[in-house]
């Protein structure tokens, strides 16, 4: 069998993989963009896509793919992302799989767990429950039934509170007991880089990544939205950045101090995901010249 080679690149929100991205994999390279938010349309800056330059210069695939009120799962992302390493291959450049959904990663590396097949009556009843008793119910009984999902879950995660859920009451199991693989798929032959930061230094960079965001134009951007119909229940608007600006009451700075600790947080549980990932090649985000000796020793092209 010949394995499919390439690169993955990720780490937890604003540690640096754009930067190194565009400084070391410029050419030969075609990106499969692996965050959840950057899919969407129209979310552009909270989701911290690469601008119009960054897309002209190097070939993305993933990106501006759907409207923000249609879903988007694992399953999608890894359906659309494994016929791209042969694309890309057949170019005669390399893919490299870079973001920061931890999810995204874990399913197309390792194949999915041996969690039970959907049943659509007791969706439908989750679904229903959800509806007469709200989210926060929802994520508060997750807590009680599967406490080790539950922190790995965001609150907000509306999509895999529901499965997890739905897995509890299919099988009287909670879905964190299920077997999860943790050898790469047969077919697949990755190098796996991983980026981090101490958490002070990270914990800095989110609030000056926020900040940005706001004076580059996140306002603005909120405004389209809500003029094209934006609420709450579009799937893209449960993504950090977006959501905030749903709840009612908030002041500008509370919004604000509410992205940054919810980023945080998010950072957080990132970096937990990513840890327990095997053969992974940990490098601080500002040492090019390690993961360029790697990605040249490792038999891929580096200039």
């Amino acid at each position: 069998m010949n394995k499919k080679k390439f690169i993955v690149l990720f780490g937890p929100t604003a540690v640096g993989k754009t930067a190194m991205t565009i400084a070391l994999f410029s050419n030969h390279y075609e990106i499969v963009n692996s965050d959840s938010v950057q899919v969407y349309k129209h979310l552009d800056i909270a989701s911290a896509k690469p601008d119009k330059f960054t897309l002209s210069q190097i070939r993305h695939h993933l990106i501006d793919i759907l409207e923000p009120t249609e879903q988007f799962t694992v399953g999608t992302y890894c359906n659309m992302a494994e016929p791209l390493l042969d694309e890309i291959e057949a170019r005669g450049n390399v893919a490299l799989l870079t973001g920061g959904t931890a999810y995204y990663f874990r399913q197309f590396l390792y194949g999915v767990a041996s969690t039970p097949e959907a049943d659509p009556a007791v969706r439908e009843r989750v679904r229903a429950e959800i509806e007469q008793k709200g989210r926060t119910w929802a994520y508060e009984y997750l807590k009680i039934i599967d406490p080790l999902s539950a922190e790995r879950i965001n609150a907000n995660d509306i999509y895999r509170i529901s499965r997890a859920i739905e897995v509890y009451m299919q099988s009287g199991k909670p879905l964190s007991s299920f077997k999860v693989n943790t050898e790469v798929r047969a077919s697949l032959d990755p190098l796996i880089i991983g980026l981090h930061l101490d958490k002070t230094v990270l914990d800095k960079r989110i609030e000056q990544r926020v900040d940005q965001m706001f004076s580059s134009g996140l306002m603005d951007e909120i405004d389209r939205l809500k003029k094209m119909g934006a609420s709450p229940s579009w799937p893209a608007m449960q993504a950090i950045g977006y959501k905030e600006f749903f709840i009612p009451g908030l002041t500008l700075s509370e919004i604000r101090d509410r992205i940054i600790v919810s980023t945080r947080q998010y950072a957080k549980r990132q970096m937990t995901f990513f840890r327990s990932f095997r053969n992974v090649n940990w490098f601080s985000p500002d040492d090019y010249d390690g993961v360029r000796k790697l990605v040249r020793d490792s038999g891929f092209p580096m200039d």
